[in-house]
């Protein structure tokens, strides 16, 4: 059904670029024609590797403090009430203030691009594991104090496999937010991934390219979704639907 749905969209797109032709709704044909020439090039796997980078550098950063500071917090009540304004100003304040102001107060950096990205995204990883803290089964926590497991194995076999779910969760959610706030990042002040090339082909006006590249990307993200995400969300929830 996938495939058929593809096929369907590709002909609607041709359908409208025969009935309206113009150079801002370009045809499938010229798009791939487009797509072939930047890869041929080597400039679009260069830029898509940037950008991927960048993702990955963001995407990891945002789960790893982002976790931290959810199970402390849903850990702690009387750190969660003090810190819960904190989450919600960071949840509201708009991506692209972030950006601009690590831009302003950093400089246009790869440092400051990765970090307005990971900034973004944590007050969403909080909130998330935050709740899987709250939820931890506290018999578990007990079992672990009598047996007098280490650190590291209550981690292991206590924690992160009641965690797991939301771990899953908030990996969906990160990869969809922050491969879009990485393009925004790359149009305001970086000299090189798909949103620096967007821009560029925006002044052009070469609406062929802009998709080329975006589809590209797109393409990438759909397969990191559905070929790793997605397992990961199907094996932390299998023990549930066993259960049931």
């Amino acid at each position: 059904m996938v495939v058929v749905s593809v096929i369907v969209i590709i002909i609607v797109w041709h359908a409208g670029a025969t009935l309206w032709p113009s150079r801002s709704f370009p045809a499938p044909l010229l798009v791939l024609q487009t797509f072939l020439r930047e890869a041929a090039s080597g400039d679009l796997p260069y830029h898509l590797a940037i950008t991927l980078w960048r993702v990955a550098a963001s995407f990891f950063i945002a789960m790893f403090v982002g976790s931290v500071i959810g199970v402390l917090l849903g850990s702690h009540r009387r750190a969660d009430q003090f810190f819960n304004p904190w989450v919600i100003l960071f949840l509201n304040i708009p991506a692209l203030v972030i950006i601009v102001l690590a831009y302003i107060w950093f400089g246009l950096n790869e440092a400051a691009a990765i970090g307005a990205v990971a900034v973004n995204k944590i007050p969403n990883v909080v909130v998330t594991m935050r709740e899987g803290a709250r939820a931890l089964d506290p018999r578990y926590a007990e079992m672990a104090s009598v047996y007098r497991f280490r650190a590291l194995d209550r981690l292991r076999h206590i924690l992160l496999p009641q965690l797991q779910p939301y771990i899953a969760a908030a990996s969906r959610s990160g990869v969809s937010l922050i491969w879009k706030i990485v393009l925004v990042v790359e149009l305001l002040g970086r000299s090189d991934g798909i949103g620096f090339q967007i821009n560029l082909f925006f002044q052009l006006f070469d609406v062929a390219a802009i998709l080329a590249y975006t589809l590209a990307f797109v393409a990438v993200m759909l397969f990191v979704e559905l070929v790793v995400v997605q397992p990961l969300e199907h094996t932390s929830t299998r023990w549930r639907r066993r259960a049931a």
